[in-house]
């Protein structure tokens, strides 16, 4: 069927409301890597923000990079996105700068789903996170976002693959058996450590390709930048259940 009436322009780029906001890196980008377009089952905008290597924004608190966020999701909401994520957990602390700056919902990092989660769960039990580097998660991290400073987390650092190769930037080649080992062991760590752990919910935006093998090998729920991205895109474009 034609549509008629009048179309309303004003931006570059048309269909791809959700811009997400890229760590300079050159690691592989596996299928189920949010920055794997072919992950999302709808179009999405990338921009990468060109000298925030993980390393920077991991390891070092992504200390003065903020302008640089800033200037490349108003560039993302010039090209026409209607929102906006990122690709790296740890990103958590710009979540309020941003949202201020670019006047568009923001949704900087997977650790946002932890209140939602706990509420779904029974009394006793609680959320626990697996990240990509415990050591550098810190409290000021999860209370950007909402999450109790007390919430369990284990980390990849001490693994063979997945933090050497995301990083550290050692090689441009991974092998993906060994990452999913690194991220399921660190989940089993969590939920040995903690049996009160109810559901995981994986911090890093690299992980949704083993969040199936974590949850078989834990038996637990788990949630990650996927499961919330497209929640957050159904806001934007929600079914229309009128065709």
């Amino acid at each position: 069927m034609s549509r008629r009436g009048i179309a309303k322009g004003g931006k570059a780029l048309y269909g791809a409301p959700l811009g997400v906001l890229m760590l300079d890196a050159r690691f592989p980008r596996i299928f189920g890597d949010m920055g794997n377009a072919t992950t999302w089952p709808f179009p999405v905008l990338y921009r990468v923000v060109s000298g925030a290597s993980p390393e920077k924004v991991v390891l070092k608190g992504a200390a003065g990079l903020l302008p640089d966020f800033v200037a490349a999701a108003q560039e993302l909401i010039r090209h026409g996105a209607e929102a906006i994520t990122t690709n790296c957990g740890f990103l958590s602390l710009f979540q309020q700068e941003l949202a201020a700056a670019v006047g568009v919902p923001v949704a900087t990092s997977s650790l946002m789903q932890v209140p939602w989660v706990q509420a779904t769960l029974p009394p006793g039990k609680r959320v626990g996170l697996v990240t990509v580097s415990a050591a550098t998660l810190t409290p000021q991290h999860l209370a950007a976002v909402g999450v109790p400073a007390d919430t369990p987390v284990t980390g990849t650092e001490n693994g063979r693959e997945f933090f050497r190769v995301l990083i550290k930037a050692e090689k441009d080649e991974m092998d993906i058996d060994l990452a999913e080992q690194d991220v399921v062991e660190a989940a089993l760590r969590l939920v040995a450590g903690h049996p009160e752990v109810g559901a995981i919910v994986l911090e890093c935006t690299n992980m949704p390709p083993y969040a199936a093998a974590v949850q078989a090998a834990t038996g637990l729920p788990v949630y990650d930048i996927y499961s919330m991205i497209t929640w957050f895109h159904a806001g934007l474009r929600p079914r229309d259940f009128r065709l």
